[in-house]
Parts: structure tokens; sequence; C-alpha cells
């Protein structure tokens, strides 16, 4: 009858009225965000950051939830985290160099081979086919290889080398420990742990580091996560470069947004004792006008004089008991259904006393 069509008419006009209501709240919030993240990034973090949200996004299921929480300022680490398949793809190629090394030990050559076989997920190029290792310094505890990364003019970096005089867990937590690493490398003018997630333990980090006068100093944001494992006898620490939104783009330094590094232990007889092999595969983009070769020198030569810092910050900790966090023995921390998601940096403030969330993790 009339007065049902009347009713229904209403009723629809209401609901109607409801939604332009919502739906000019969130067009106002929308545009309160953005003028926010304008004057937060520069228009290319701007893009660079709406551009990896929306390949990120598109197409995935509960893509608008993530959406708001990116808009919201919050890191969705469902996209981030570092995965156990990372882990172990660094394993297995310090695997494949250390059969390939034992072939040629039995072959009576008392040396590692000069080109690595092994190509990691997405160094391939159009053809399919493996860019070549170069050998750039062959000594007898440390070899150096690069080989060019397609469709760049940047080489990728892999060390082999040997320690016999300090254990891998010292080594280990050397480089985890960033307090420690504030003073034993006079390059750092930021180091620092900005967000912490419980499920898997990675880590986002903003690292600020001087570069060679006259560039200007470097930041980085990356996320980094590590495996403890006693029963195989390895350990292995997988970094790589994310944004973040509580870290913005800072006129003082250049931001380097390509950045992978994965270094892979393999202890010669236990976590305690002296001796280990090490695997250290590294490419960034420092963003510099300099020619290839430049760049390519600046790596080469600065690779072993970091790693040497790091051994002799190993040797000054273990010889003058200097305090280092052990990542590998600390406490796992209870973590059930109603653990938060991430811990903030601020509940990192006293690091050196609290355990990481789980014994593999840090």
């Amino acid at each position: 009858n009339s007065a049902d069509r009347l009713l229904a008419c209403r009723v629809r006009a209401l609901l109607a009225n409801q939604c332009r209501f919502v739906t000019g709240l969130r067009v106002r919030r929308a545009q309160q965000i953005a003028q926010l993240y304008g004057r937060l990034y520069s228009e290319t973090s701007r893009r660079v950051l709406l551009g990896r949200l929306w390949r990120r996004l598109h197409g995935r299921p509960g893509h608008a939830s993530a959406l708001m929480a990116a808009l919201a300022g919050a890191f969705v680490w469902d996209e981030e985290r570092i995965q156990e398949e990372e882990l172990q793809r660094s394993i297995d190629e310090m695997k494949r160099l250390e059969e390939m090394s034992h072939v040629f030990q039995r072959s009576g050559v008392d040396c590692h081979p000069s080109e690595p076989k092994s190509q990691p997920e997405g160094n391939e190029d159009s053809g399919g086919k493996e860019q070549p290792w170069e050998m750039v310094m062959d000594k007898k505890h440390f070899k150096l290889w690069r080989r060019p990364i397609t469709g760049t003019h940047l080489y990728q970096y892999r060390v082999f080398g040997t320690y016999t005089d300090v254990t891998p867990r010292q080594f280990f937590n050397v480089q985890l420990d960033t307090e420690y690493r504030k003073k034993w490398d006079a390059l750092v003018i930021k180091l620092e742990v900005i967000e912490r997630d419980v499920v898997s333990g990675s880590e986002v980090l903003h690292w600020v580091t001087h570069f060679p006068y006259p560039m200007y100093s470097r930041d980085y944001v990356y996320v980094r996560r590590y495996s403890v494992d006693q029963e195989n006898n390895v350990m292995v620490l997988v970094s790589r470069a994310v944004e973040h939104p509580s870290v913005p783009e800072s006129p003082e330094f250049v931001r380097v947004r390509s950045y992978e590094s994965q270094m892979v232990i393999r202890p010669h007889k236990s976590f305690d004792e002296n001796g280990f092999d090490y695997l250290l595969t590294y490419s960034d983009n420092p963003q510099t006008v300099f020619p290839r070769y430049c760049v390519s020198w600046m790596v080469s030569s600065g690779m072993p004089d970091f790693l040497e810092k790091l051994h002799m910050a190993t040797l000054k900790a273990k010889n003058m008991e200097i305090k280092v966090k052990d990542y590998i023995s600390s406490k796992p921390l209870e973590t059930g259904s109603e653990a938060k998601a991430t811990t903030p940096s601020s509940e990192r403030k006293n690091e050196g006393s609290c355990g990481p969330a789980r014994i593999e993790y840090a």
C-alpha cells in the first residue's frame, strides 16, 4: 500500500544521507592524512611509498584494512617481515659453496672455487642465464667476488672467509649488538631499533652512516632477522631495505632504498669454540654520481676493512671482557594468542637486559 511505500522511501533516504555523511568524513580524513604526509615526506618518497603500497595490496584479500593501516602510519608486518624461506635460501647458498669447496679439496686443490655458480633468486637476466661471478680478491682466508646486477650499473658482492681466533657466538653477537657497534664503528652517526615483530623476531632499524668526503651521509631503514640452528650448526642473519612511516626521509642524508645483506656462519666445531667460516652476500645502491668502477673500488676496499673492524671488535670484546648482549642464550618470552604483533622501540630501552621473543631471533 501507499503507507508502506512511503516508509520505504524514507528509510532509503535516511540510509543515503548516512552513507554520504560517513563518506564525507572519510574523505576529509584522507585529505588530512595526505596533507600530513605531504609535510613529512618528499614528493619522491610519497611516490615510492604509494607505488609499493599499491603493488602489495592490489588484488589481495583484506587489502582495505591494510590500506587503512598504512594511511594511519602503521607498518605492515605481514608484507615486510623476513620469512623462513629467505633465511633458508641463504643457508642453501652456504651449503652449495661448501660442497664446491670440498670438491676442490678432494681433487688436491687447496682453495675455494673462483666462480661460485649459486644464484640468488631474482638476479637472472632476461634470457634466464646467471651472471658470472668475478674474483676480486683471493687470499688464504678471505675471498671476494662480484657480479653485475642486471639492468643496473651496480654489482652484487660475495665474501667467503675464515676466522680462527674468535668463537662464532662472539662474532655473531657483536654484529647484532647495536649499542656496541656505536663504539667500535666510527662511521655510525645513528643506529637504533624502530620496531620489532613478535611473530617472527624481525626488527626494523634506522642506520645513519658517514660516507667519504665530499659525499653526504647515507641513511638506511631496513628489516633484519636472524636464526641460530644449533642442530645443524649454522647461524644466519638477513637484512633488506624497507620503508617505515616513522622514519621519513631527511634532507640531511641521502636515503638508500636498495640494500640487501645475508651473513651465514658455519662453526668449525661448536658455537663456543674458536674457528668458523662465513659467507657474506651484499648489495646496495648508494646513489652516487661516480662511475661504476669508482663505486666498485669503494665497496671492494671498504668491505674487507669493515669485516676486519668487526673482527677486531670481537677480539676486543673477548679479551677485555666487554659486555655484549648474548642473542643466542637469551631466554625466549611467552607469546600467547593475546600477544601484540609488534613491540615499539620505546620498550627496548633496556635491550641489554632483556631477551628476544624466541631463542633463534633478534
